[in-house]
């Protein structure tokens, strides 16, 4: 009777701690490893929809995953205590920086924590390959607390600072009219790396897939691409063009869509530097930079035409002309074409062919490109005004006065309208009535590089030849980390299965 009490004894120890995810080898249990967590992806802005999986728990026990403190899934485990493809997503007031993912068995209390890196980068020249200046992401500068916003740091990197940020993982890159391109800490202002070029450079750069893709002026005549390493800031490859490059590449579908002075665009593999094909026009694309959407490359020119050029041949589509060079890049929204053109209109074209949908003049010349939120073009002209039009009619809503505009352009977020000007100031307009909110003095003009918002940053160049960041005094809010002890179960939330692979 003794034996088999004890045996039975044995019995349920051993099934208790089964359930708790100890792995059993005959008689002689041994614990499991701890649990791990995974995620897929580790990082990205709000609103990423993510994959989580996890091993160690309890066999065929329901798992709790959480994001912060609020239980987003409950899955259950197979039985050799794993999960996959639990889908959460990241909420979309998830501030910059790091977030904890913990999954906490019900049934066993084994738990496991991983990070997810929220970020809001602002990786090209018009935010992406339509260029609307946009980041919709963006959720720590608001109308509310950007009267408060003040210099958090500035670098001096020698000549002017002729194009405009892009920042990406923590990193803002900018270039100097005096050659080369630097990276710098986005939190610190401190120089990373810089990566000498063989001449000026004015055209603003796109960092896609850990590359910095940017051109330069090589000589009169010609000038040069670059891929460039993010990380170290070694060069990948450099392709020879025909003319300077001031406009600002454009990277997606893993090709680089470039114009020069000369009236050439190239269309480059992003992989290898490889030319994909090259149109020749009749005019120079000194800086406009080309838009790309629905199979087309939409480019303004100095001969005042605005080109659609097929994104796969570099043939030519369609053209529309407008009565002045056109310096500013278009911008593709709303099923339009958004371009200004030195002869004082903004237009607004249908996308798959030139033909004008509404017309908008102004008093002075238009070299800044447009941004839009919510259905309102921002553009800026050199009479002095910032506009707000209705994207879909043309009419104007409001215009904010300025201590001047050259080309530096407007970038929206959260509600707000940024701008440098060639009065010494970055300005920030409310979106909805262009009341101004906040400037602040440079000390030098800002004619050409356009403001970049990412994760609570605003980051421009100016004339004197300094990179500025700003941002609010307290900065974003640390993220404290989660104890899988102060979490609290959903109990309403629906089971779901694990992903069980059959191989």
């Amino acid at each position: 009777m003794r034996a088999q009490a004890r045996r039975a004894a044995a019995i349920v120890a051993v099934a208790a701690m089964a359930s708790a995810g100890v792995v059993t080898a005959g008689a002689a249990p041994a614990m499991a490893a701890a649990p791990v967590v995974a995620l897929s992806p580790a990082s990205g802005p709000p609103t990423t929809k993510m994959t989580v999986s996890g091993k160690g728990f309890g066999a065929f026990e329901a798992v709790d995953v959480y994001f912060g403190t609020t239980d987003e899934a409950l899955v259950t485990t197979n039985g050799a205590g794993t999960f996959s493809g639990a889908a959460i997503g990241v909420p979309a007031s998830a501030v910059p920086g790091a977030h904890f993912v913990t999954a906490v068995g019900r049934h066993s209390s084994r738990s496991a924590q991983a990070t997810f890196t929220v970020d809001t980068d602002w990786a090209q020249f018009g935010y992406s390959a339509r260029h609307r200046r946009l980041n919709p992401f963006e959720n720590v500068l608001s109308p509310g607390n950007v009267s408060t916003v003040d210099e958090n740091w500035r670098l001096t990197i020698g000549g002017s600072v002729d194009s405009s940020p892009a920042v990406v993982n923590g990193v803002v890159y900018v270039g100097s009219a005096n050659g080369g391109v630097f990276a710098i800490n986005a939190a610190t202002g401190a120089q990373i790396w810089s990566f000498p070029t063989a001449g000026p450079v004015l055209s603003s750069r796109a960092v896609v897939n850990g590359v910095v893709y940017v051109g330069s002026n090589r000589a009169i005549v010609n000038g040069n691409v670059y891929a460039i390493d993010a990380a170290t800031g070694k060069q990948l490859w450099a392709f020879p063009t025909d003319g300077a490059v001031e406009s600002a590449p454009t990277v997606t579908g893993g090709v680089v869509f470039a114009g020069t002075a000369r009236g050439s665009v190239y269309a480059i593999d992003a992989s290898t530097g490889a030319q994909h094909w090259v149109f020749t026009g009749s005019g120079a694309f000194t800086t406009s930079s080309p838009a790309v959407a629905n199979g087309l490359v939409y480019i303004g020119s100095d001969d005042g035409n605005l080109y659609y050029l097929s994104a796969s041949f570099g043939t030519k589509v369609d053209a529309f002309t407008t009565g002045g060079p056109i310096t500013s890049s278009p911008v593709v929204a709303h099923g339009l074409v958004y371009i200004g053109s030195t002869d004082g209109t903004m237009y607004a074209l249908e996308e798959d062919g030139a033909l004008a949908r509404w017309t908008f003049p102004t008093q002075g010349a238009i070299g800044t490109s447009a941004a839009v939120l919510n259905g309102v073009v921002y553009v800026g002209s050199s009479d002095g005004n910032l506009y707000a039009l209705n994207a879909t009619t043309g009419h104007e809503k409001w215009a904010a006065p300025t201590a001047g505009i050259d080309a530096s352009s407007p970038a929206v977020a959260n509600g707000l309208v940024y701008m440098g000007d060639t009065g010494d100031h970055v300005d920030a307009f409310d979106a909805s009535d262009g009341s101004r909110l906040w400037d602040f003095t440079t000390g030098s003009p800002i004619d050409f590089s356009s403001p970049a918002v990412s994760n609570g940053l605003v980051t421009i160049g100016s004339d004197d030849g300094t990179v500025y960041g700003f941002g609010l005094a307290d900065g974003t809010g640390a993220v404290k980390r989660s104890a899988a002890g102060q979490l609290h179960p959903n109990y309403s939330l629906r089971l779901r299965t694990p992903t069980i692979s059959r191989r």
